[in-house]
This record gives C-alpha cells, sequence and structure tokens, in this order.
C-alpha cells in the first residue's frame, strides 16, 4: 500500500514551503503512508461518492461519483487538495510521531484539581475520548472541505418523486 503522491512531490512540495526533509527514524515513504492512513480513517467516510475499485480499493481516491464545488471529479483522479492535505498531515507526522495515530480511554475526567495554592479546571468533552482527543490539522481541514460531505449533514435515502 502506498501514500498519496509521491517522495519525490513530497520533497518538492516540502522545499517550496519551507519544510524540513529530516524525517528522522522514518523514510518519506513511511510518512506519506502514515498520513494517508490518517487521511482516509479520519475522512474516509464523508468523502463524496465511492471508491471506484470498490470495497477491496486500498485508498480512499480514486472515487467515483466524487464531487467538488458541485463539479464531479474525474474517476481516475486522486485530487492535488488530497495529496498536498496528505504532505501536511506527513509534515506533522515527521515533527511528532505517532501523533495522527491516538489511543483514548474515557477513564474519567478530572474537572477541577487543587494542589495547594494552585487550582486547575478541565472543561468537559463531548464524551466520545477518540474524538475529543483526534488530531485535526487546519490546513488539511481547509484543503478537504470540498470534498466532504459537511459532518451535520442529515442523512437521506435518496428517494425522489417525479410527477
Amino acid at each position: 500500500m502506498s501514500g498519496y503522491g509521491s517522495d519525490q512531490g513530497f520533497n518538492e512540495w516540502a522545499a517550496e514551503n519551507g519544510y524540513s526533509t529530516s524525517t528522522g527514524d522514518l523514510t518519506v515513504a513511511q510518512l506519506r503512508q502514515r498520513a494517508s492512513d490518517y487521511l482516509d480513517g479520519l475522512y474516509g467516510a464523508r468523502f463524496r461518492g465511492e471508491p471506484a475499485g470498490g470495497i477491496d480499493q486500498e485508498r480512499a481516491w480514486p472515487r467515483i461519483n466524487a464531487t467538488a464545488w458541485k463539479t464531479p471529479v474525474a474517476t481516475d483522479v486522486i485530487p492535488r487538495n488530497v495529496i498536498i492535505a496528505s504532505y501536511h498531515a506527513a509534515i506533522q507526522e515527521a515533527l511528532k510521531p505517532g501523533s495522527l495515530s491516538i489511543s483514548a480511554a474515557n477513564s474519567g475526567a478530572l474537572k477541577r484539581k487543587k494542589v495547594d495554592v494552585i487550582e486547575k479546571e478541565y472543561f468537559e468533552g463531548s464524551g466520545n475520548a477518540v474524538t475529543d482527543n483526534t488530531l485535526r490539522l487546519s490546513a488539511v481541514e481547509g484543503l478537504l472541505a470540498p470534498f466532504l460531505i459537511p459532518e451535520d449533514a442529515p442523512a437521506t435515502l435518496g428517494l425522489w418523486a417525479v410527477g
């Protein structure tokens, strides 16, 4: 399984945008793989359309019936925005390995804690530990927005009556 884009494309994009391409112990291919897993895992179900290769397709893209700004996306295309979003996520993973893959438990959140004269108050989350701890990158969100079904969109059956 390979990540979106290419190693060369990632290196060129990173250089053009002033990011260091020093990847530590991880290769560029590994960073792209992790970033693509992050995109597909977090956003895959919200991408418009269906995987072009069916249920066994290894990545969420390319897709059939996908649109961006109400314009159809070709079925053999991985949009540049998706590739660039994966590069942004790869940079995050290079800077902080493991940050794209979280694990969390609902073990009871502490609302207020006082130690001596220091007091801290924590705000309640949504009640979903994974959602509360999932990293969201603004650049990724912005790049992918045209391809996503809104989170608060009502479920529809797709039945129409004509006549």
